[in-house]
């Protein structure tokens, strides 16, 4: 597990309050009293990064490879800091162009929700540490009167079923095609194959999750969200170091050429955790449908962490979207909100804006509150309560994925109403995910 970057600053700022930083707050057994000053030593380090940033950028101009970027496209309204991280990452190397979506957020070196394209290169931090995180859903042809007496077995049987949390593995081992793939010598992963296979179909914690949803005629559908567990984190960790990229949040993305030894490595290790997630996925969603009975009537299954190499304004890039969904035209996907609020599926369309957008849209409805944030603002009631008015049943999560810490879906969507279409909206009556006091180095 990687160690916390702000845990050192964070227990100066609780010594300095007069409170010992191991001492114990919350409820139950409580967390140490230094992770409520996480935050504000994270904020602390992304200004100083800013302000560092300020003050080089006349020198940094002569410097980087590519003094003369374009100015990235932006939807929706951001701060300063996603703003300026996102004009710092498109500073360096052979960029083309650049994308802000509406539910973008700070990310470590690019923000969430941005996009950027390359002539001839590949940024490991652009992917970021949950290469191929993305999300699926299936429609069934059950319907949810058949089914709603027994939402809370059902849940409970998922939860059972499925493997939510951290460094957890599944207890049933998967064998599955991608475990033959030559891509594991190519990207020089084979060390990690049987930790990888322990872990497939294992979803996680932290936003990380299995939805179920009805739609407009009544029927049942299956919503999943996560990525590719430790083997993509430790993937991105290996060519981050490779590439000589830094920690921390306004950093020089780490850019490889992609035809080079490097570049090509590292193309076979996303390309592996994107198999990995597909499959893992897939894995999670048959079980599900298993629990709850019938066929698969309709799916739709996007990666929103990925780099791909498209074709945009008579040009050949390669397109890095992190915490982005691809939207070409009469392309599908699946975006879910936060937990209580509705999702979509959603088809891409045709315009000028569209390809402005490098066809690309949300992932999600994007986070207003950090984790340790949420959990000072809010409480627990306050969140039942939203569900509760909602109708949607719940087994796990805590305040860090509060449907408070997070815009509205209907918001970001209508940002981005020009370039895609809505076929379905879900709403969602039941949600598993990985209970409270779970840390996930694994998440997005």
């Amino acid at each position: 597990m990687r160690s916390d970057p702000y845990q050192a600053r964070a227990r100066e700022l609780c010594q300095v309050a007069g409170i010992d930083p191991d001492s114990r707050v919350g409820e139950g057994r409580g967390r140490p009293a230094w992770t409520d000053y996480r935050d504000a030593a994270r904020a602390e380090q992304v200004a100083n990064e800013q302000a560092m940033l300020a003050a080089t950028t006349k020198q940094a101009a002569t410097t980087k490879q590519n003094a003369d970027a374009p100015a990235p496209v932006i939807l929706g309204q951001h701060d300063e800091g996603t703003i300026g991280q996102m004009k710092n990452c498109m500073s360096y190397g052979n960029v083309a162009a650049g994308v802000i979506c509406a539910d973008g957020h700070l990310g470590y070196a690019q923000p969430v929700g941005g996009v950027i394209a390359y002539r001839d290169q590949i940024s490991v931090s652009g992917v970021g540490f949950d290469i191929a995180c993305g999300n699926m859903a299936v429609k069934l042809d059950t319907k949810y009167d058949a089914i709603k007496d027994s939402v809370g077995t059902i849940l409970a049987d998922i939860g059972r079923t499925i493997s939510f949390g951290v460094g957890r593995v599944n207890e049933e081992r998967v064998d599955h095609e991608l475990f033959e793939s030559d891509l594991w010598v190519q990207a020089d992963r084979t060390d990690y194959k049987q930790k990888a296979q322990a872990q497939f179909g294992t979803v996680g914690s932290g936003n990380h999750y299995v939805d179920l949803m009805t739609d407009e005629t009544g029927h049942v559908w299956i919503g999943v969200h996560f990525g590719s567990r430790g083997l993509g984190h430790s993937t991105a960790t290996k060519y981050l170091k490779l590439a000589g990229g830094k920690d921390g949040m306004n950093v020089p993305p780490a850019i490889l050429h992609a035809n080079s030894d490097l570049g090509r490595a590292y193309l076979a290790g996303m390309e592996l955790g994107g198999l990995y997630a597909y499959g893992g996925r897939e894995w999670v969603v048959e079980r599900v449908r298993t629990i709850i009975g019938g066929a698969v009537l309709d799916s739709v299954h996007n990666h929103h962490n990925f780099a791909w190499r498209e074709r945009h304004r008579g040009e050949d890039l390669w397109v890095v979207r992190k915490g982005a969904t691809p939207a070409f035209p009469g392309q599908r996907g699946f975006v879910g909100g936060s937990m209580g609020d509705d999702a979509v599926i959603i088809k891409g369309v045709e315009n000028p804006e569209s390809a402005a957008l490098l066809y690309s849209t949300v992932h999600g409805a994007g986070r207003l509150h950090g984790r340790k944030e949420a959990k000072r603002c809010f409480q627990r009631a306050e969140m039942d309560e939203w569900l509760r008015a909602r109708g949607v049943m719940l087994i796990g999560a805590d305040l860090d994925e509060s449907p408070m810490a997070y815009r509205r879906l209907p918001d970001v969507l209508a940002t981005h109403s020009h370039t895609i279409k809505i076929q379905h909206t879900l709403q969602p009556f039941g949600v598993v995910m990985a209970g409270a006091g779970e840390f996930d180095p694994f998440k997005d």
